[in-house]
């Protein structure tokens, strides 16, 4: 169903001036495609991206726009380097992303996540033209009783890993700047976003279910599935992304109602176990397709702490913004086994991610149902 969301955002970013910090990475990879292909002026400052295949690479992603590898842990560096940066948005992405690397470097994960955050913020804060600013957390920023209802954005922040609880102390920074130096309802607003576990073409982070089950099929290799009973709210990139930009696009036209936290979370039957979404990958896959067993949970987990359940609450973002999911989960698994596919086969996936947010696109607008084409070539 559409939702009351226009597809190109009512033109809110033809011409616009917006810095992506975490434009290598896999989501921030697709939201600078999308806010180019919308008529945007994109500066991206990240980290190159991390060695093997990635989005960045095998989209030609940078080519043809000012992108500049600073670490945002460097607050002398990224100061220096950026200060020609006069942005009208800035969407805040760069980020240490992997619950399990979080244990092996807790330090490095919260120098990241909240330091690397507040250096940004204050990079913002320096802009004379900026109207808006988004921080992207995560729905592991709430601390987790384990409920089988959707946190909500009043809800306590927490985490029992050190990757969840830096994502709950970058909502607290967040909070403390919008308090301290963004709340003047005439200057630019800041607001906070959370998903749910994102997926699509193009990401090959380590630890997450679907690049594992990739990388099992370019080896030919069985991949071992921790935690199969877990319940994730799972969700296509391009979903979470719409709800970014139309909360971008109100900052950017109507201003102060539209800070603060949001989130962008699957509808209900977007929610299922792990097991659940591997048995979607491995049908949508068809012959050739990932092989997996389940691995003993503890051994798996290797004693370190995963959540059980997990749901988003984005009642806000529907009301508020008129925000809606518009694909079903086979459907967004689809599109996202139709990317890998695709680039297995060496096809031009520069073509292929743009035809992918267009047809993301069609679909908000009604122009498409969800039963049509989703292959999207």
């Amino acid at each position: 169903m559409a939702g009351t969301v226009a597809s190109n955002f009512d033109g809110a970013f033809a011409g616009c001036r917006v810095l992506v910090t975490g434009h290598t990475g896999f989501k921030g990879g697709w939201l600078t495609t999308w806010l180019r292909q919308l008529g945007a002026e994109v500066v991206g400052i990240a980290l190159p991206p991390e060695p093997g295949p990635s989005f960045c690479e095998v989209t030609a992603l940078t080519q043809g726009m000012d992108s500049r590898m600073i670490d945002i842990r460097d607050a002398q560096r990224l100061a220096s380097e950026a200060a020609d940066i006069d942005a009208d948005l800035v969407i805040h992405m760069a980020a240490q992303p992997f619950v399990r690397r979080s244990y092996r470097d807790p330090a490095e994960t919260f120098a990241t996540n909240v330091s690397g955050t507040a250096h940004v913020l204050d990079l913002a804060r320096s802009m004379t033209s900026l109207r808006g600013v988004i921080v992207v957390t995560s729905d592991k920023c709430y601390e987790n009783n384990e409920w089988t209802w959707g946190y909500r954005e009043n809800d306590p922040m927490g985490g029992s890993d050190p990757y969840s609880a830096s994502k709950g102390c970058t909502e607290l920074v967040t909070q403390a700047y919008q308090r301290s130096f963004f709340a003047d309802p005439k200057g630019p607003q800041l607001a906070s976003v959370r998903a749910g576990n994102v997926f699509g073409g193009g990401d090959w982070g380590e630890d997450r279910l679907i690049p594992d089950m990739v990388r099992a099929v370019q080896a030919g290799t069985i991949v071992d599935i921790r935690s199969p009973d877990s319940i994730r709210p799972w969700q296509h990139v391009l979903e979470p992304l719409s709800g970014y930009l139309a909360l971008a696009a109100k900052l950017l036209t109507e201003g102060a109602p539209f800070a603060g936290p949001w989130n962008f979370g699957p509808d209900v039957s977007g929610t299922v176990t792990v097991r659940d979404l591997a048995g979607l990958v491995q049908t949508a896959w068809g012959l050739g397709g990932p092989q997996f067993q389940f691995a003993d949970v503890q051994s798996a987990k290797g004693g370190l702490h995963e959540a059980g359940i997990l749901r988003l609450d984005s009642t806000k973002a529907q009301t508020g913004l008129g925000w809606r999911p518009q694909l079903s989960l086979p459907q967004a698994v689809d599109l996202t086994s139709k990317w890998y596919k695709s680039h297995l086969d060496g096809q031009d996936m520069t073509a292929l991610t743009k035809s992918q947010i267009n047809h993301y696109s069609d679909l908000m607008s009604g122009a498409k149902t969800q039963g049509s084409d989703v292959a999207a070539q």
